[in-house]
């Protein structure tokens, strides 16, 4: 038999997943303590690191006593849904790891609920027990009651638990004896995850993954179902469409510790990649040219959420980003929707724009920031909302929606939430702070985030999750406040700023460019303000006391890109470049909003 265990993990945001995946990299002696450039190997990608977020599934293997263990870190957000579904379909069992002080958390409910659906047998790892004010007999008996509300099995109920602390780098069967190594979650990983069944017969991989490589193009990645692959063989995929493309695998590698390795062929239960096959999408299956049977394709979860995408056409284009014509942000677009699943895009009656639908605002501005950062310029719209008609009755996704806050802000947050139709579902006081659910359209999430985060002096957490579609609930009032506009284009003086600070917040700095139709403040009242920010104090030879006096300027407020999403209006783009972002009216011209307004 082969010594295999595949193993997905599973935790919530900042739980130690990846601090722990490292850990094991270590025991596994793949690279020694100190090497500081492979710190968080897992977590490569620039926007990783700063967001603390897992955002692609990344596969490493580590060999312990004789065993190879098949290591996929999977993300932990809702968003994220395309790939944490296909990523669970290559595992037989699952880590899931929770903080001992936190318990799980809605996000880890949203990925385990998949592991437990696809019958995969989880070992619970309670981490952080080195914190003063953790209490890991509660969290585990917490798990206990999130897997049983989950529909869990007998089998999956009586689940193993390690206690530990991945930042220290030890595991134990008991929390309050510490150990100085991790090999009792790697003997709990042989003891307890049963070895990929061995199916005989003609081969049959469900391709799970793809990577890209520029010698050789697209990489299936996936494991073995059936028999096995070799090398030079000929094979049929099998399309989502039911049509049958021959082709041949020039190369099988395997994952071997933080890379991949070549092998002349491998056996059923084994995750590989394969090289050489031409055109194929993820969920499609390669089979035995003389036996083709496809497996059943994955189901991926659908957009609830779709956004205009279109070329940057303000008075500053092409001044900053590498890539700025329309074909190149529709190559772009194609190039990501070849690896992420629940990505969608259509194009519109202009040839400058697209449609793009994702799973919600975090999977579209992780998109958008990518591109900026590879030297794209481009501008987006408003997020907006899937509407479906079932049955004949106006539907419209609606959302989970958790909020751990202070007691003191939960009345303040819970008229922030109703008034964005949410309707409360339970209300419980742990440790001195408020726990809540609510059910709420996805479009009352849009733009709650900064809202509830002032209202509880950034101390809320918050985590939603897609539900299902539910009948229309009505209007939501959105941001009340205009905006304030730029009148033309030239330099921004603090002179002008000071002047109009009465007026409202402003989001530039002095000596900012601006350009005629930028919104560059927020108006205290209803209503769109044209303001000239360029405006210079003239200078003249006679002198007043009291007019040279330094100017204070209130600091300009500062937005992300999901902020600046989430602010916008209807009428509104952000502008994208690889330095800046802008707000800005779809119509430049005064005259022209103003015959628009008319219009409608």
């Amino acid at each position: 038999m082969q010594k295999i265990r595949n193993i997905a993990i599973i935790a919530h945001v900042d739980h130690g997943k990846t601090t722990l995946v490292d850990k094991m990299l270590l025991a596994g002696k793949l690279f020694r303590e100190g090497q500081e450039d492979l710190d968080q190997y897992l977590d490569s990608n620039d926007l990783e690191r700063e967001r603390g977020i897992t955002i692609l599934a990344k596969n490493v293997s580590i060999q312990y006593k004789g065993y190879k263990v098949n290591i996929i870190d999977t993300p932990g957000h809702a968003d994220f849904g395309g790939e944490v579904e296909r990523v669970l379909n290559m595992a037989d069992g699952c880590l899931l790891l929770v903080d001992a002080f936190e318990g799980p958390m809605p996000q880890t409910r949203f990925v385990l609920q998949k592991a437990i659906q696809l019958g995969l047998k989880p070992i619970v790892v309670i981490n952080k027990v080195d914190k003063p004010n953790c209490r890991p007999s509660e969290v585990q008996e917490m798990v206990f009651d999130l897997m049983f509300s989950l529909d869990a099995t007998e089998e999956q109920l009586d689940f193993p638990t390690i206690y530990g602390s991945a930042k220290q780098g030890w595991m134990s069967d008991d929390w309050q004896k510490p150990s100085d190594n991790i090999y009792p979650l790697l003997d709990a990983i042989i003891e307890y995850i049963p070895e990929p069944e061995v199916l005989e017969g003609p081969s049959q991989l469900l391709i799970t993954s793809l990577d890209y490589s520029k010698y050789v193009g697209r990489i299936a990645v996936g494991r073995v179902h059936r028999g096995e692959l070799k090398e030079g063989q000929d094979i049929i995929l099998c399309k989502r469409d039911g049509s049958m493309v021959k082709s041949k695998v020039k190369e099988v590698d395997i994952f071997e510790g933080l890379g991949r390795t070549k092998v002349p062929s491998v056996q059923s239960g084994d995750i590989c990649a394969l090289i050489g096959i031409e055109g194929f999408e993820i969920g499609e299956t390669i089979c035995d040219a003389n036996h083709p049977e496809p497996l059943p394709t994955i189901a991926i979860d659908e957009p609830t959420m779709s956004m205009l995408f279109t070329i940057n056409n303000s008075p500053f284009f092409g001044k900053d980003g590498k890539y700025v014509t329309s074909r190149h942000i529709y190559e772009r677009l194609q190039k990501e929707l070849d690896k992420n699943l629940a990505l969608r895009v259509e194009p519109t009656d202009s040839a400058d724009s697209w449609l793009v639908y994702g799973r919600g605002v975090l999977h579209l501005s992780v998109l958008i920031e990518t591109m900026r950062r590879e030297g794209y310029e481009l501008q987006v719209g408003q997020p907006q909302v899937i509407i479906k008609e079932i049955n004949g009755v106006k539907c419209e996704p609606i959302e989970q929606l958790t909020i751990n806050l202070p007691e003191e802000s939960s009345s303040r947050i819970i008229d922030i939430v109703t008034r964005r139709k949410g309707e409360m579902t339970l209300m419980e006081n742990k440790n001195e702070r408020i726990f809540l659910e609510f059910n709420i359209p996805s479009r009352g999430i849009i733009g709650l985030n900064n809202a509830v985060l002032t209202a509880s002096a950034g101390e809320a957490i918050i985590a939603h999750r897609f539900l299902d579609y539910q009948p229309w609930k009505g209007e939501i009032e959105r941001r009340v406040n205009g905006s304030i506009i730029a009148m033309e284009t030239g330099t921004a003086y603090a002179y002008a700023l000071n002047n109009l600070q009465s007026r409202g917040r402003f989001f530039i700095l002095p000596q900012d460019e601006v350009y005629a139709g930028q919104v560059v403040g927020e108006h205290t009242k209803e209503g769109d303000l044209v303001v000239n920010v360029t405006k210079s104090k003239k200078l003249t030879n006679m002198r007043a006391s009291g007019s040279d006096d330094k100017v204070a300027l209130a600091p300009p407020v500062v937005f992300s890109l999901e902020d600046a999403l989430e602010y916008i209006k209807i009428d509104e783009y952000v502008e994208i470049t690889p330095n800046y972002m802008r707000m800005r009216k779809i119509l430049l011209d005064e005259n022209d909003r103003k015959r628009q307004s008319k219009t409608n």
